[in-house]
């Protein structure tokens, strides 16, 4: 049931398909807390209405032909203020192109009603906690859409302990907080390394190899294994190689 004294999230429906905006105005029409107050068919469209009518929410599809979703988000990021922005589509593997434009969610096609809710749950939640306006934006990661199975898996960067490249992937470490790394659970995202280190916090994640990035708190110690190879000891157990390359900057974090 919605709270009479919090008003309603005005929400703007953006998709080409004339279908997907009629299930998506159903389903939103059914959810507490919400009013759907138009709908727009292209990007440019999407603009014109979220400068006359100024949202609190937009359900914005990716794949729109001419100016698609990502280029509507790119703008409406540049913004003060700018209406929160679920991303509704088809396709799980532009959720990388998405990283950085500071969605609130990723849902995929065709939309489950109870998918949705938790999405615009997400975007109720926000807006409490910054009293109604919308935070800046961090420059780093804090979140992470990555496809296991049939979904995309929302996963907190906080979250993640050890990142490995495999060719064009990277794998994702999730868990293993306690000895021995119980409960560690990871997974394949479509993305470079070199990629995803430029978007992760530097001062709570490093590289110490071409292949391996950590975080930093899961680094239990270095150690010296002669000839001036250097190791890192994880609060795992782990022993890894630390690169030449990344050797110094390894060794400054630890004042040496």
């Amino acid at each position: 049931m919605a709270d009479p004294l919090v008003p309603p999230l005005k929400t703007l429906i953006v998709d080409d398909e004339p279908l997907a905006i009629d299930r998506l105005r159903v389903i939103s029409e059914r959810i507490a807390g919400v009013e759907v107050i138009a709908a727009a068919r292209d990007g440019t469209e999407a603009l014109e209405l979220i400068e006359a009518l100024g949202p609190d929410l937009v359900l914005l599809d990716l794949t729109m032909p001419e100016m698609d979703g990502l280029a509507v988000a790119r703008q409406l990021a540049a913004r003060n203020r700018p209406p929160a922005v679920i991303f509704v589509t088809a396709h799980d593997d532009r959720a990388v192109d998405a990283f950085d434009l500071d969605a609130v969610d990723y849902v995929l096609k065709p939309v489950e009603p109870q998918r949705l809710e938790r999405a615009i749950a997400r975007v109720a939640a926000r807006r409490a906690q910054s009293g109604g306006t919308s935070p800046a934006p961090s420059p780093w990661l804090e979140e992470l859409w990555v496809p296991h199975r049939s979904e995309l898996v929302r996963i907190g960067v906080s979250e993640v302990a050890r990142v490995d490249a495999e060719r064009d992937y990277v794998r994702l470490h999730v868990g293993g907080e306690g000895q021995g790394g119980e409960g560690r659970r990871s997974y394949l995202l479509l993305q470079t390394i070199a990629g995803l280190e430029a978007r992760l916090d530097p001062e709570r994640f490093i590289r110490i190899h071409r292949s391996i990035i950590l975080r930093r708190d899961r680094i239990k110690g270095l150690r010296h294994d002669g000839l001036g190879v250097w190791s890192v000891e994880t609060a795992d157990g782990a022993i890894l190689r630390i690169g030449r390359t990344y050797l110094a900057k390894v060794k400054a974090m630890a004042g040496r």
